[in-house]
Parts: structure tokens; sequence; C-alpha cells
């Protein structure tokens, strides 16, 4: 099924609560954690990330509060709650570490590469698009995801957008710092940036924008966020392969969190992230395959 066809069955039929995107929450009453319980007993090289974290007892784990089903903040519990927070929960639990261990801090799309580099975070899980650019300055673990970018417009669609070329030369929201930018300036888009995708939707309300850009799966959140506002074209236009970044060089933490990937693809605890998750609104797919660059 289509994401919007998908969104609009679960709105009408009142099973989506858009804060629910984490087991426990107040929306989400009687879910279970889908994060596995922390390894017991573990051990790792001395010297190692691994080793490190684990004897700390703590991660520290950037994600976006603000993108519906993969990080939103939930101010009733004031935790990040999604699809990329459960992955964080997974690693952190395969380190031998707990959920309030992990310690979150809020990462945009411009200060990823930073955090990673000036050690604020150990890692960061937040709609992050594997390229080679980035891979200058960082690693990736992953990917995990692939989404694609499309476009959000008014429901019922008035400018009868089907797809990137239809707004070309037009004026188009999106994230400074993101792939997304970057995507429809080659394209030849006129791009209003802005440090939000939520600080998107006014400017398509008011007609400054004809349309917002990012991945498929962020904008399915804010359409369903917006019940009746917004639809999605649903002609995705790239490929976006979710990674997990990382500090340049640390061959030894990629290996680990690619196992760690690899492993929940396959015991069912990335499945059953997705659909306590993402899932609510979107059909599960099958996990990608990880790269080991």
């Amino acid at each position: 099924m289509r994401i919007a066809q998908y969104a609009a069955v679960l709105a009408a039929t009142g099973l989506l609560a858009l804060t629910a995107c984490a087991s426990g929450s107040p929306n989400d009453a009687g879910d279970e954690s889908s994060a596995p319980a922390p390894a017991e007993d573990v051990t790792f090289d001395e010297g190692t990330t691994m080793a490190k974290l684990n004897e700390a007892g703590k991660i520290t784990i950037g994600t976006k509060y603000d993108q519906p089903l993969f990080g939103l903040m939930n101010p009733t519990t004031n935790s990040p709650e999604g699809f990329d927070v459960e992955i964080g929960k997974i690693i952190a639990a395969k380190l031998g570490l707990t959920e309030d261990q992990i310690e979150w801090k809020e990462a945009v799309s411009a200060n990823r590469e930073p955090f990673i580099e000036n050690n604020e975070v150990d890692l960061v899980i937040a709609t992050y698009t594997i390229n080679d650019d980035r891979k200058q300055v960082i690693d990736f673990g992953g990917p995990y995801y692939i989404a694609g970018q499309d476009l959000l417009v008014l429901s019922g669609n008035p400018d009868g957008i089907t797809g990137i070329d239809d707004v070309k030369g037009q004026k188009v929201c999106s994230v400074t710092g993101s792939t997304s930018e970057e995507n429809l300036k080659e394209a030849g888009v006129d791009v209003l940036a802005t440090d939000t995708y939520s600080n998107c939707l006014e400017p398509l309300r008011s007609g400054e924008v004809v349309a917002v850009s990012t991945d498929n799966v962020i904008l399915a959140g804010l359409a369903d966020q917006n019940e009746g506002e917004f639809e999605v074209v649903e002609n995705p236009f790239t490929e976006e392969p979710y990674g997990i970044g990382l500090m340049k060089g640390d061959d030894e933490f990629r290996s680990f969190v690619n196992d760690t990937l690899e492993e929940s693809f396959d015991n069912g605890d990335w499945a059953a992230a997705w659909e306590k998750t993402a899932g609510k609104v979107l059909e599960t797919p099958e996990p990608p395959t990880v790269d080991r660059y």
C-alpha cells in the first residue's frame, strides 16, 4: 500500500497516535519496549570505543526531535521517540547499557557532522543519509533503512504537482545542510531553507512555497501529524540510505554497529522497532544490506 493511502486508512480508523512513536509513552499505553534487554557479561577489547562506553555506563546519541515516526520529542516524557530512537536503544543494549543510560542530544541536519567531529556525541541516528561528501569527514554504520526524497503539497494538490520536474524554477522549502536541500538545488529548484522541517509547514500554508521536500517517510509523518492539510505526491526521485554517523576512522566501532544492525535484522529486533514506530503508518520493509566499505 502506498504511503498516503496507508496513512489515510490509519487516520480514518483512529489507529494512529502521532506522538506514540516509542514504547511506554502515555499515547501508546500497554505497549512494551521494542528495545532488547541489555546484554549481560559483555566484554570488549581494551581501548575500544565499545569498552569505554560500557565502562562509563553511558552513551550519547544525537537524534532529531521534530521528525514524526523517526525522532519526535514527547513533551510528556521529555524524551525523543521513533524508529531512530529505537535503533539507538538496540545498539545501547548490545553495549550492555539500559535505556536510561542513553543521553539524547538534539541533532538538526546542519550540526550532525560537527557533533561527531567534536566528540559531542558517540553516534548520530537522525534520518542521516549516507553520501560521499559526509564520508570524507565521518564514517557510517548501516544503512538501516532506505528512504526516497519526495514532495509534500497542500491537500488536494491545487498546483497539480506530480514530481520534481513540476517545481523546477519554483520555491520549495527544505532544511539547511540536508541532502534534500542539495538535491533540490541540483535539480534547478529555488530553495527556501530553514532549520527544521516543521518550520517549512507555515510557508507552505501561506503560499510562500509550493512544496516541502525531504525523505518520503518524514513527509508522511508531517502529513499525518497535520491531518487533512497536506499530502505526499508519492513520486520519489532519489534513494536515501539512512546510516549511523560515528567518528572517522573508528573501524572497530563501525564494525560493532554493523554487526549489531545485522543481528537485529535477523532476530526480529529491527522489525519490532519499526512496527512500534514508523510501522504505525508505513508497511514494514525488508531490511537493507549493510555496507561493509
